[in-house]
């Protein structure tokens, strides 16, 4: 596939170029961001043991949480700076970043105010079900990963205005350059000491933040960035309402992600337990390969489909989505290959320390043929812009999940909680298809255009 699109790569409009470089980067990255994520696992249940793992998945899930609360800055911030880059505006991309961390910034010291707060009153043994004398670690683990998930919300921003610069490539090769890190963190961890959750957490979290605040200097530093660098003279607060007319509807959407796909770890350990939640994520992490690799290839087009909408070229745009359309059908194909290799798989890299079921692996596969389809539609549309439908769809699942998750689990099982997570992206994915195909007919009015 890389080689069909090297060869198209000299006849490629300069966006295609751009993406296409992105493409060929975030490969890249994206193979030693996949093989290190899965190398984690093993070696983190040998670290600690599988029930204090399904406890670990279950508190980083919720921590992970905190990365939403930027009210939608971030994706307001990547639209908009593409939009003023691609009218030429230099300045006012650099109002629209510097803007865009002084309020993500301000955000976040509200959070960690807030999180430092609420920690007091959690009883997070009672919220998850599990040994009573876990509670007061658990207290002081959801410190650490709260303020290093903190720090990197505005670290991470560099990653932002690379991906609306169309380098989406080299934000992937900060992520992929955090994930290697911290493999190499935990083995060293493995040598040096005995399991702790608290030690987990400090290099698991610690290690991607630091190095991606140290790549922003350089970044900002370099001759190609230094004209576009945030600085406070730059800020523009008139311009947080710009952001926030879109972000703020990224803001609820990822509100209603958390109430739909985040809380299946906390289901799963309330209603089933820890171990059942170690089970979930092998299997998850195992075919999320092949979501890993789907959206390393349609997120560089996020932006360059704010580009070529803002400039009305729907053809280009009818040919992107035929072709990750086509690469959608062979992630179809590697899902089947997996699913059957999924079992001898599974023993080759766990070991029988952790047995998933056939059935699970089967549910999950089903879950990421549909959430690899959704990763097409709702990239493009995120970055054309109108996303008012799927914020209807999102809104309607977060009210139902929880309680729907819990009667199928009773009904069902551990699958019947993933399959209300798989129904959302199915939904999502039938009004995503309609949405984009009437935009590029230009058919498109009302609700489909907001």
């Amino acid at each position: 596939m890389i080689c069909l699109i090297l060869d198209k790569y000299k006849e490629s409009s300069e966006r295609s170029k751009e993406a296409i470089k992105g493409v060929v980067l975030s490969v890249i990255a994206k193979m030693v961001s996949v093989l290190s994520s899965l190398l984690i696992i093993p070696l983190t249940i040998d670290y600690v043991n599988p029930t204090q793992y399904g406890i670990w998945l279950t508190l980083s899930s919720i921590i992970g949480w905190v990365t939403f609360f930027d009210l939608g800055l971030g994706n307001g911030c990547r639209n908009k700076f593409a939009e003023a880059k691609a009218k030429g505006d230099m300045e006012l991309a650099r109002n629209y970043l510097s803007t865009t961390y002084f309020a993500v910034s301000i955000v976040v010291m509200i959070v960690f105010m807030i999180i430092l707060i609420g920690n007091r009153f959690i009883n997070w043994a009672s919220l998850l079900h599990i040994n009573a004398g876990y509670n007061d670690e658990l207290s002081k683990i959801f410190i650490i990963i709260a303020a290093f998930f903190c720090m990197n919300m505005i670290a991470s921003l560099v990653c932002t205005m690379l991906t609306a610069d169309q380098k989406a490539g080299a934000a992937s090769l900060i992520q992929g350059a955090g994930q290697f890190f911290s493999l190499i963190a935990i083995w060293i961890l493995t040598r040096i000491s005995e399991g702790s959750l608290t030690n987990l957490a400090l290099y698991f979290a610690g290690v991607p933040c630091f190095l991606t605040i140290v790549v922003s200097f350089f970044v900002y530093s370099s001759k190609k960035y230094k004209e576009i660098a945030p600085n406070i003279s730059y800020v523009k607060l008139p311009l947080i309402r710009d952001i926030m007319g879109l972000g703020i509807q990224f803001f609820i959407i990822y509100l209603c992600l958390i109430l739909v796909f985040q809380i299946v770890n906390i289901v799963i350990s309330r209603e089933i337990g820890p171990e059942a939640v170690t089970e979930y994520n092998i299997a998850y992490k195992y075919f999320y390969v092949t979501f890993m690799l789907m959206t390393l290839i349609v997120i560089p087009f996020w932006s360059a489909f704010t580009d070529a909408y803002q400039k009305k070229d729907f053809i280009w745009m009818k040919k992107v989505i035929r072709a990750l359309e086509g690469l959608w059908v062979l992630s179809v194909l590697a899902i089947l290959i997996m699913l059957v290799l999924s079992g001898w798989v599974y023993r080759i890299w766990i070991g029988n320390e952790v047995h998933v079921g056939e059935e699970l692996s089967v549910v999950v596969a089903l879950y990421m043929v549909v959430n690899n389809l959704g990763a097409i539609y709702m990239n493009l549309i995120n970055g054309i812009g109108t996303i008012r439908i799927q914020l209807i769809i999102y809104f309607f699942f977060a009210m139902i999940s929880w309680p729907l998750m819990v009667t199928f689990s009773h009904i069902f099982g551990l699958i019947g909680i993933v399959l209300v997570p798989a129904l959302a992206l199915l939904f999502q994915v039938l009004f995503g298809k309609i949405q984009i195909t009437k935009i590029t007919n230009q058919t498109a009015k009302g609700i489909w255009l907001k």
